[in-house]
């Protein structure tokens, strides 16, 4: 599990900075991310061991045995190694270690080597503590097992987990439902002869630090799969960069629950790969939610090797697409969503009719005025860094050029409404901004 320097090229953090960069671009951001895998995996290892933990020799242990499972099946441990819910899990054990090291449970690494092992169908017996009934395999499913120890056996015909008495058989489809397992089920689509194929996430407890929802029934697999298929096919016929950068940064859906109203949706650093989101309510919807999110992909893995903002001084700012006031991270992270989500609507509003025309001409309008408003506050705070200064001041370009482009007045009053409704109900939460805003 070797470790290798990153960078970013000029032509790279330029184009990113556009709210672009490509496939290739993203594949450089998800190494850095696999490295910060892997670091994480060595820190907790090494930690376990300099703070005495009582199973830091099985925390070892497990990760030999995933080193050796490297040596023949690299992809295999790579794809779990690698699983969003699994760098969470690394964090968040490293982090109990220095604050609350006897609720650490480092030794759970076995179950990460038991699902390397089952994925190459390797030869291995590995024991793994289980808790509220459960064993999760990352990136794998769920075994319901008594609490205590079970012990995972993987072997090239198969695996099973056995705990006490009971014997749980992994089916071979690892997908199906069967007694005493839930495995992770996919979400694939096919359009212009490309695949967005996604592992949808609804049982590992790691999958995103948000609201989530719990198992999701065939009834709502079936409405999210004709969702998922619509918002495909207009994402590789207009938005084809777009496109090829969500088949990357993309690979986890993690459903969140639905909100009172609206949509919910959201990524975390930590959990990089892993889209979350409420119920869309039609493909549409969805395709400009992944082109949202993939702006917070792209940015969340950027900021681990280039340094946009110095320290947090404290200050809170109006942001147009939040309720809340913001510190400055969170604005660069909306305004660099909100570029994509522009861009998005951009050329989305030449190939929709109707009340969806109307929609699409009245968000490009919103979001233009509101990312634009947001960069000339970030540039104005004295907190980006040189290179933050770079990256946004490109931002800033590229939403200059597009306020002047022509929008149906219907549309524009639209937006200005809804920003301007948005902006009183902020004002009377928490006062005036602490700077000016821009009106579609």
């Amino acid at each position: 599990m070797k470790l290798r320097r990153h960078n970013v090229s000029d032509d790279v953090f330029a184009a990113l900075a556009a709210g672009r960069g490509g496939a290739a671009a993203v594949r450089r951001l998800a190494a850095v991310e696999r490295s910060k895998h892997l670091l994480l995996l060595r820190g907790l290892v090494e930690r376990a061991a300099t703070t005495g933990h009582p199973a830091a020799g099985r925390t070892a242990d497990a990760y030999d045995r995933l080193a050796a499972l490297q040596d023949d099946a690299p992809d295999a441990v790579e794809a779990v190694v690698c699983y969003p819910a699994v760098g969470a899990w690394l964090r968040s054990t490293l982090l109990a270690l220095r604050s609350d090291p006897e609720q650490a449970r480092p030794d759970q690494l076995a179950a990460v080597t038991a699902a390397a092992a089952i994925r190459a169908r390797a030869q291995l017996s590995i024991e793994v503590r289980t808790s509220s009934g459960a064993l999760f395999l990352p990136s794998l499913g769920e075994v319901r097992v008594p609490d205590g120890t079970a012990t995972v056996r993987s072997t090239a015909g198969g695996a099973d987990v056995v705990s006490g008495s009971a014997r749980v058989v992994i089916p071979d489809d690892r997908s199906q439902d069967v007694p005493g397992w839930r495995g992770l089920r996919r979400l694939t689509a096919y359009a212009d002869g490309k695949a967005l194929d996604l592992v949808l996430d609804d049982v590992d407890p790691y999958r995103m630090p948000a609201d989530v929802a719990g198992r999701l029934p065939e009834a709502e697999l079936r409405s999210w799969r004709s969702a998922l298929q619509e918002a495909w096919g207009i994402l590789t016929a207009h938005h084809p960069s777009t496109a090829a950068e969500i088949q990357v940064a993309h690979r986890v859906l993690t459903p969140l629950r639905r909100p009172p109203r609206g949509q919910v949706s959201g990524t975390a650093s930590e959990t990089f790969g892993t889209v979350g989101m409420s119920p869309p309510s039609d493909g549409l919807t969805l395709a400009a939610t992944l082109a949202h999110e993939v702006q917070h992909a792209k940015l969340g893995a950027l900021s681990d090797i280039v340094r946009l903002l110095d320290a947090d001084d404290g200050r809170r700012f109006y942001a147009p697409w939040r309720e809340d006031p913001r510190p400055a991270a969170g604005l660069l992270h909306g305004a660099y969503a909100y570029l994509g989500v522009t861009a998005f609507w951009r050329h989305q509003r030449h190939h929709e009719r109707g009340e969806r025309g109307v929609l699409a001409h009245s968000e490009f309008a919103r979001w233009r005025a509101g990312a634009g408003g947001a960069v000339d506050v970030l540039m104005a705070s004295g907190l980006l860094t040189s290179a933050g200064k770079q990256f946004v001041a490109r931002m800033r370009r590229v939403l200059a050029a597009w306020q002047g482009e022509p929008v149906p007045a219907s549309a524009q009053a639209r937006a200005r409404a809804e920003a301007e409704g948005h902006l009183a109900r902020w004002r009377r939460a928490h006062g005036h901004p602490a700077f000016g805003t821009s009106r579609p």
